[in-house]
């Protein structure tokens, strides 16, 4: 046996001598601790977390957009009519009255581009002076509530600000309904309107609060609007 130093032996078959440093070996498999979204292999975490949101965002706006378009197409064709009776109120068929409701359905169509448009006023038996003036007009409208906020502008022109204007339900039709107050000849009166994606109209209420105004309205627009 040779007593030669070990580091003196040539290696078999002539291989090329293994270097050693004072680093460690890993042998495990284990994840080495990096960052595991840096890994180029397969899909990483952050990455399927932000395609897991952008899908969940993009599921929420389909149905808000689907909301929407179902809301337009149920409230696109409407119908308004000025009934005889109508809400325990009777049509004046005066020229005054036409004139005045003329008046202000020419302002709206000028300001707002409408199919059809009507006004007409209604007299209440039991007193004269609280009688209703109602005008609009129907066609489609993608943005109701931009649209009965050009009403109530226009209104402000025609007879002064619209003061503490606040939203009131709309009822079963749907859509948006808004009321306030302002001020006349005859002292102050109530004033609300409703919008929806087919029709826009205003309503005065000389002698009655903004919360009756708005009453009365639901119960008038159930028996002068309706849809196909």
């Amino acid at each position: 046996m040779s007593d030669a130093h070990l580091t003196e032996r040539s290696l078999d078959g002539g291989r090329e001598p293994v270097e050693l440093t004072e680093e460690p070996i890993h042998l495990s498999t284990r994840d080495s601790g990096g960052d595991p979204d840096e890994r180029s292999g397969g899909w990483s975490r952050r990455r399927k977390i932000g395609w897991t949101v952008a899908l969940v965002v993009g599921l929420a706006g389909a149905g808000v957009l689907g909301a929407a378009g179902w809301r337009v197409a149920q409230q696109k064709d409407t119908e308004l009519t000025s009934p005889p009776q109508v809400a325990g109120l009777t049509r004046d068929d005066s020229e005054r009255a036409k004139s005045t409701a003329d008046y202000l359905r020419s302002g709206l169509a000028a300001d707002i581009e409408l199919d059809r448009s009507f006004g007409t006023v209604y007299r209440d038996p039991a007193d004269d002076k609280r009688s209703v003036l109602i005008f609009g007009g129907t066609t489609l409208l993608w943005q109701p509530e931009r649209d009965l906020e050009s009403l109530f502008r226009l209104m402000s022109d025609e007879t002064g600000a619209v003061n503490g204007l606040r939203e009131v339900p709309a009822g079963d039709l749907g859509g948006v309904m808004r009321c306030g107050s302002t001020s006349g000849e005859g002292g102050d009166f109530a004033v609300c309107g409703w919008a929806d994606h087919g029709s826009v109209v205003m309503a005065m209420f000389p002698g009655r609060s903004v919360t009756d105004a708005g009453s009365l309205l639901r119960d008038l627009r159930k028996d002068m609007q309706t849809r196909d």
